[in-house]
C-alpha cells in the first residue's frame, strides 16, 4: 500500500519505517523543516534502539519525508495521524489533530480517488469521529464512511523497544466507521494476521483501549510503589521478595507443564522511583480529565497519579536520614531518562530529584548513555556537571543515586570496589544485590 504518515515523533517515525520494512511504501510529513532536513541525511530526531540503521536502509527505498502534506496525500491511499495530544494541565489539547484534519479535509475536497484517514494518536473516546471525521467533513464536502474511509488504530510502542513491538505485536486493535474503512486498514497489517490477535471494534472503543492500556501499567506501578513504601517502615522486609511472592501467584504467572510463564505485566510489579516519559503521566491525567467531565470519580486513577507524583520524595528522603545537611553535598546521579534505551527525559523522576537537591544547594554530578544533551537545555549551564561515564561520577561524589536502569550501570558494584570507596549507594530502581556494596539504600528495603 501506498501510506503518508502525519508526523515523525515516535509513533509516526517508527510506524513508518516498520511499515516500510513489511512492504508498503511509506513518506511521513512534518512541518518542522529542519526535522526533516535531518532525517532525509538518516539520522533520526530521537534515539531508539536500531532506528538509525532502519532508517538508512529504507531511506529512498520505499521511504520517504516532506513538509508537503498535499504531495504526501496525492501520492498515497491512506494516511496515518500521528501528531502529539499533550495534556495542557486541564484536559487534553486536541489542536494538532484539529489543525491536521482541517489540512486533510482541504485537500481531499481536490482528491477524486478513495482515501483513508487513521488516527494513531492517543484520543479520547469520541475525538476521530466527531473531531477528525466532522472537520474533514466541513472542509472537503465529503462524507466519513461513505466517501472518505475513517477508523483509528492505536499504538502499542514502548520506548526502547519501539520497533520490537511494532514487528511483533501481541495485538493489532483497528477501529473503524465502517467495513471498508476496517478493510482497508486491516491492509496494512496482513502480514501479521496469522501470528497475532487482530481486535476489531468501533472507533471510540480503540480510543479506550488504549487507555485503559497505558492506565492499567501506570497503575501497577503506582501499586508497587506504595507497598514499596509500606516495607520500607518494616524491619528486614524487603519489597523485591514481596513482589516476588505476589507474581508467582499462579493467577498471575501460571504453571504449564511444569514450566512458568511469566507475563511481561510482571516487570511493572517492583520497586522504583515512579514512572514517566510521554504516555503513562498523561493519559492517566487525561483520562481522569475525561472522568471528571463524565461525572465520574475516577478514584483509582487519582490515587494512582498521586503515589507517582510523591514517589521520587522517597529517594530524596533517603538521602537526608544520611546527611544533616545536603548543602555542598556532592550528589552522583546516574541515569537522567525515565527508563533505558531512550534518550527521553519527559516526566522523568530524575528531572524531579535533581531539581529539588539544586534548589537545596547540593553539587550535582550526573551520567546518561544518551540523555545529557536534553537535560543541558532544562537545566541552565553550570548548574549540573555532566560526566562522559560513570567512573567519573563516582570518583568526585558523597552519594550514589541510581535512577535509571541502563545496562551499563550494573558494573558499579565493580567500579567502588576497585576503588575501595564506602560511597552511600542509593538504589532508586532495584538493580542491584543490597550486599554488593558496604553501604547500600534501596527503595522498599530496610536491613
Amino acid at each position: 500500500m501506498n501510506v503518508s504518515i502525519v508526523g515523525t515523533g515516535y509513533v509516526g517515525l517508527v510506524s513508518g519505517l516498520c511499515l516500510t520494512s513489511i512492504g508498503h511504501n511509506v513518506i511521513c510529513v512534518d512541518n518542522d523543516k529542519n526535522k526533516v532536513d535531518q532525517i532525509k541525511k538518516g539520522i533520526p530526531p530521537i534515539y531508539e534502539k536500531s532506528l538509525e540503521d532502519l532508517l538508512k536502509k529504507h531511506l529512498g527505498n520505499g521511504f520517504d519525508i516532506t513538509t508537503n502534506l498535499e504531495d504526501a496525500i496525492s501520492l498515497s491511499d491512506i494516511t496515518l495521524i500521528a501528531v502529539g495530544t499533550p495534556f495542557d494541565g486541564n484536559s487534553i489539547d486536541l489542536s494538532f489533530i484539529k489543525n491536521v484534519s482541517i489540512e486533510i479535509g482541504k485537500i481531499l475536497k481536490n482528491k477524486h480517488d478513495f482515501h483513508t484517514i487513521v488516527v494513531k494518536s492517543t484520543v479520547i473516546p469520541g475525538t476521530t469521529e466527531n473531531l477528525v471525521g466532522r472537520t474533514i467533513q466541513k472542509y472537503s464536502g465529503l462524507l466519513p464512511g461513505k466517501e472518505f474511509g475513517l477508523g483509528m488504530n492505536p499504538e502499542f510502542l514502548r520506548e526502547g523497544d519501539a520497533i520490537k513491538d511494532f514487528m511483533w505485536p501481541d495485538r493489532i486493535v483497528i477501529g473503524s466507521i465502517d467495513k471498508r474503512s476496517r478493510d482497508i486498514i486491516g491492509n496494512l497489517y496482513l502480514s501479521f494476521k496469522e501470528a497475532t490477535d487482530m481486535v476489531y471494534v468501533n472507533n471510540s472503543t480503540a480510543e479506550m483501549i488504549k487507555y485503559t492500556s497505558n492506565s492499567y501499567f501506570a497503575m501497577l506501578i503506582s501499586f508497587s510503589n506504595e507497598i514499596s513504601n509500606i516495607c520500607d517502615e518494616l524491619d528486614c522486609v524487603d519489597a523485591m521478595n514481596v513482589m516476588k511472592g505476589l507474581y508467582l501467584d499462579g493467577r498471575i504467572s501460571p504453571l504449564v507443564d511444569s514450566k512458568r510463564i511469566t507475563p511481561g505485566s510482571v516487570s511493572y510489579l517492583k520497586p522504583g522511583c515512579g514512572y514517566g516519559g510521554s504516555c503513562f503521566p498523561k493519559d492517566v491525567k487525561t483520562l481522569v480529565s475525561f472522568s471528571d467531565n463524565l461525572n465520574i470519580d475516577a478514584s483509582i486513577l487519582k490515587a494512582t497519579l498521586k503515589v507517582n507524583e510523591e514517589q521520587p520524595n522517597v529517594i530524596l528522603e533517603k538521602i537526608y536520614s544520611h546527611f544533616s545537611s545536603v548543602k555542598l553535598l556532592k550528589v552522583g546521579v546516574l541515569g537522567l531518562t525515565f527508563k533505558p534505551e531512550t534518550d527521553d527525559i519527559r516526566e522523568s523522576p530524575s528531572i524531579k530529584i535533581i531539581s529539588k537537591l539544586l534548589t537545596q544547594g547540593s553539587i550535582v554530578h550526573a551520567y546518561d548513555p544518551k540523555a545529557t544533551k536534553e537535560v543541558s537545555k532544562v537545566f541552565p549551564e553550570g548548574d549540573i556537571s555532566f560526566h562522559k561515564d560513570m567512573k567519573s561520577v563516582v570518583s568526585v561524589s558523597d552519594v550514589i543515586v541510581v535512577l535509571t536502569s541502563w545496562e551499563e550501570f550494573n558494573n558499579l558494584p565493580e567500579i567502588l570496589q576497585k576503588k575501595n570507596k564506602d560511597t552511600l549507594v542509593i538504589d532508586g530502581r532495584r538493580m542491584f544485590d543490597p550486599l554488593s556494596f558496604n553501604n547500600y539504600e534501596g527503595v522498599g528495603y530496610n536491613a
